[in-house]
């Protein structure tokens, strides 16, 4: 007994080469789908129609026990037809599950994701690939978050098409930018391969045969009308961000929540240190254009980031410093207000430096991601307090989701959870 699963594109039985030819001419049954058995309408074996796939292994199954039982002397010959590579979101992985590997002969065929990336030609060796087919949508927003730079994604007729995947990017607020690939009847007659808008997909009808294909633009290139800009609550997606990193930032939502805390006057002197991309900074700077923004960062990407952003939002009151603290703190003005929203490992430095320079009357916050980063922030405060009753703090845990489209219903997708620390230094009386 031997079951060779045989890959097969669009193009039928001409695609296959002769000695897979002669294998399909040797079935004794054919399994396959109704467009699969179609490319072999003379062929005289038997049929199994592949529709339930739990269904039609136990069938393959009968059918075997059978021929074994009847015609002992007859070693039968099964042929699965599937399509492109049945070991690539295949088949194959449930036919391995069912029956011993050594009985099993795979012979692949192109698959569609090579053929999607060599019609839109690029190199897809590093790409994230992600089957939607029957799935949610769990795997592609978390890989859209992160920024993959190459996404292939396998749709599906019924809740995953190309329409909801465009509806679920317009959702997320991302921090970059995709080209929006569709890729139809890939090596058939009617293939087509086209580069759409996301005003234009919503209306469109593609085949049901498609892969959908992303590919990550620099956000840098990206024209801003700041008349359209909020003043608060900045989309994270108009900001210049990490090319590999793209969603590294404080998010939208939690920099209100900051801002908030900082309790923000006119004229003040605000320092930023982690700063990033600058977001927290920007936002400060648009309110209060009065104030002095020092963006304190120690990457050079980082801080080309800061510069970018201070001239796409227009914040002159923006100054980017470049070096690590807490040593490049010394050379600035005395802060009335400091955020924390990165530390690079020297969290109890920073801290002690920052409350020798704050103001009295001033507020330090920080936003932390780490159990470890905030046990060690509140062991300082308590030593702190111990030694000078005039700091309070409290806190804020912040675990906040954003509505994501899934085809015609709704679900939340979760951000991060973050502490925010707001420490007081009370005026001396």
């Amino acid at each position: 007994m031997t079951i060779q699963v045989v890959g097969i594109g669009l193009d039928g039985e001409a695609g296959l080469s002769e000695s897979v030819r002669q294998i399909v001419d040797q079935a004794t049954v054919l399994v396959g789908s109704d467009r699969h058995l179609r490319y072999f309408p003379n062929h005289r074996a038997s049929r199994i129609i592949l529709q339930d796939l739990t269904e039609t292994l136990v069938e393959i199954q009968q059918y075997l026990l059978a021929f074994e039982t009847n015609t002992p002397d007859i070693d039968p010959i099964v042929v699965v037809l599937v399509s492109g590579d049945p070991l690539f979101f295949g088949l194959g992985r449930l036919l391995l599950a069912k029956f011993p590997p050594e009985k099993l002969t795979f012979h692949p065929h192109i698959s569609s994701i090579q053929l999607a990336f060599n019609r839109v030609k690029v190199p897809w060796q590093d790409a994230q690939i992600i089957s939607t087919h029957g799935r949610s949508f769990d795997q592609l927003t978390q890989a859209l978050q992160q920024g993959a730079e190459k996404i292939a994604i396998l749709t599906d007729t019924t809740y995953h098409t190309p329409n909801a995947i465009a509806c679920l990017l317009s959702s997320l607020d991302l921090a970059t930018a995709y080209q929006f690939w569709v890729c139809e009847n890939l090596g058939g007659t009617d293939e087509r391969v086209q580069h759409w808008s996301f005003a234009a997909i919503s209306t469109q009808k593609f085949a049901p045969l498609n892969v959908v294909v992303l590919l990550r633009e620099s956000s840098v290139s990206r024209s801003l009308d700041l008349s359209q800009v909020p003043f608060l609550g900045i989309p994270d997606s108009l900001f210049c961000s990490f090319s590999d990193r793209p969603g590294l930032m404080t998010k939208r939502e939690v920099r209100t929540l900051i801002l908030g805390e900082l309790a923000l006057q006119p004229e003040q002197i605000i320092w930023d240190i982690g700063a990033g991309t600058g977001s927290v900074s920007i936002e400060i700077a648009r309110l209060f254009p009065s104030s002095t923004l020092y963006s304190v960062e120690k990457t050079a990407a980082g801080t080309a980031l800061i510069e970018q952003n201070r001239e796409r939002f227009k914040t002159h009151n923006v100054i980017s410093i470049h070096g690590e603290a807490p040593a490049i703190l010394h050379r600035l003005r005395a802060p009335h207000r400091i955020f924390i929203g990165g530390s690079g490992g020297n969290l109890e430095e920073i801290l002690g430096l920052s409350s020798l320079r704050l103001i009295s009357g001033g507020v330090i916050v920080l936003a932390l991601a780490t159990l470890e980063h905030l046990n060690l922030a509140l062991s300082w405060l308590e030593e702190r307090i111990r030694v000078e009753p005039t700091w309070r703090y409290q806190l804020l845990q912040v675990q906040l989701s954003r509505s994501v489209p899934i085809s015609n219903l709704t679900r939340f997708s979760p951000l991060n959870p973050v502490t925010i620390i707001t420490i007081h230094h009370l005026p001396n009386l």
